[in-house]
């Protein structure tokens, strides 16, 4: 076992742990950074699932540092890619020309640009990134965590961090459990929350579903069938709530009303991609043709010089594979569950390529190709990890709840406003079917902002949430989880983090005192991290 020591121990390198590194060590601060696996970028590299946005996002309603992420991405495009010259051109370029986001792009591009990011921080020696590494215990003294203990997957080689500050920005709150920091999972009871669509009583063990997202292309005329799965027989035959035809199959229910919707497939539409938009009022279930190719494809094959992409790339984030077996963290059975959301991933592509009805009377597409390489080379050509919808939470100095953000509870007087806001973020709140028999729970939402309050455990004082294990509930997760909200959530982590370093004081006396929350927000916004929405003239 090794010993080492750092300013700052950053537990997780996806979108919230990256920008809490690059952010603190920018401000001087001495980061080092583990991530478990070789991918930095969390849910949107290792996990392969396009951004999810909102309708205002080519405009405001982010960090500017994520703006600048965004723009990133299309000029790597630009650069690198043979793009058309109508594609080069295009300002809001979208790679993928998909219906649920306005930059649906490649995996890997955003591992490129994240890269970029942190190279001249880790040529300078301010940043120290561990990849493949992963928590497996902590030291603590009183309210304070001194030390992290990691071990390399490959190696099996251990590493104790001595560490002044600490972020959580793991995928599931790793860290809250190892180092004893009070925490939450599951859904809590409407009587600790008062929320109108928790449960009456309390279960730690119903969580959102997991996913295990894959890429695929269309070749007529060859078969790359993948063998039957074991469990084919079984994922086929089981009839969920709300599912009249199992989840093997193009009909689903529809999130609001929970009716079946009949979905379409057809690879490769003869379509002009730069006129599809994402449809924000009905994201889950796509636009009206409601073929599911284009819902979350990545490449769009008219965007290149011909025969650059002889075919769409089309990223599979779609509910017939959301796993709702059980939970994968904190349970005795989580890695079985973990196999099996792997399992039915591979059972719905099988069940695309032999038994899928097709528009001309026939069945299965075995020309879909899985693109294991496009999402990093797994062995099993899904993605490297689990798409992760919930974490362990910490208890907050302040925990949100639904009655803050419902469009239902809050109507016109638009969501809660928080003195300590520290960011913005905008989704509904989205409620997959659970790991405890719950249905769809599909809640509109005002535009919400991020209150300090709740990236700040009630007890340990270095300690600092830094992705979607902040203080909210099992149902305002559902809204705060978007990828830009973490990115704001890590990025503030950061700044956090220097501030405190060069003030000597504790994030919970920055939240707590007037004066010095009013200089620490005064520097987030000279770094462009909008608080507020926009107000309407005379609203």
């Amino acid at each position: 076992m090794s010993e080492t020591e750092t300013q700052l121990l950053v537990v997780g390198g996806g979108v919230g742990g990256v920008m809490a590194a690059l952010t603190a060590a920018r401000r001087g601060i001495r980061v080092t950074l583990t991530e478990p696996t070789d991918w930095l970028g969390g849910v949107l590299t290792a996990q392969a699932v396009p951004p999810d946005e909102h309708v205002w996002i080519e405009q405001f309603g982010s960090t500017a540092t994520y703006r600048a992420y965004r723009d990133a991405v299309r000029e790597y495009y630009r650069r690198h890619y043979p793009l058309t010259d109508a594609a080069r051109h295009r300002r809001a370029f979208n790679p993928g020309g998909a219906k649920v986001s306005d930059l649906c792009h490649e995996p890997r591009v955003t591992v490129a640009v994240l890269e970029a990011m942190a190279a001249p921080l880790r040529g300078s020696g301010r940043l120290r990134v561990l990849m493949e590494h992963e928590p497996v215990a902590a030291e603590t003294d009183g309210d304070r965590i001194t030390a992290v203990t990691v071990r390399c997957k490959r190696t099996g080689d251990t590493t104790t961090i001595a560490a002044q500050w600490v972020v959580d920005a793991s995928e599931t709150g790793d860290l809250l459990p190892l180092a004893d920091v009070e925490h939450v999972t599951g859904a809590e009871s409407r009587t600790e929350t008062g929320e109108p669509h928790a449960p009456e009583v309390a279960d730690p063990l119903n969580m959102q579903p997991v996913s295990v997202c894959f890429a695929l292309d269309h070749r007529p005329g060859e078969d790359h069938t993948v063998d039957k799965p074991g469990r084919y027989d079984e994922f086929k035959a089981a009839r969920a709530v709300d599912w009249p035809n199992g989840q093997l199959s193009f009909t689903a229910p529809h999130p609001k009303t929970r009716r079946p919707v009949e979905h379409r497939f057809w690879p490769n539409p003869d379509e002009d991609p730069a006129t599809i938009r994402p449809d924000y009022n009905d994201q889950r279930v796509g636009s009206r043709d409601r073929n599911l190719w284009t819902f979350r494809r990545i490449a769009a094959r008219a965007h290149f010089r011909p025969d650059a992409y002889p075919s769409d790339v089309t990223l599979v984030n779609w509910p017939q594979m959301d796993y709702w077996g059980g939970p994968v963290y904190g349970h005795p059975e989580a890695e079985a569950h973990a196999r099996a959301a792997r399992e039915l991933s591979l059972s719905f592509l099988y069940w695309l390529q032999t038994e899928a009805p097709r528009p001309d009377g026939g069945t299965g597409w075995p020309g879909l190709r899985l693109r294991g390489d496009i999402v990093g080379d797994t062995g099993d050509g899904l993605a490297k990890s689990l798409y992760i919808r919930e974490s362990r939470r910490i208890r907050a100095e302040h925990t949100i709840v639904e009655q803050e953000l419902s469009l239902d509870v809050r109507g016109a007087a638009g969501a809660v406003a928080h003195d300590d806001s520290v960011g913005v973020g905008m989704y509904r709140i989205d409620l997959h079917p659970s790991t405890g028999g719950d249905p769809y729970i599909d809640i509109g939402c005002c535009p919400f902002e991020l209150p300090l309050g709740a990236m700040i455990p009630v007890r340990v004082e270095n300690l600092l949430a830094g992705a979607k294990n902040i203080g909210t509930t099992h149902i305002t997760n559902g809204a705060y989880r978007m990828p830009l909200v973490e990115w704001n959530i890590g990025e503030v982590a950061g700044h956090l983090v220097a501030f405190c370093a060069k003030r000597k004081a504790t994030p919970r006396q920055v939240r707590a005192d007037e004066e010095l929350l009013a200089e620490f927000t005064r520097e987030l916004d000279d770094a462009g991290i909008e608080r507020h929405w926009p107000r309407v003239a005379g609203y």
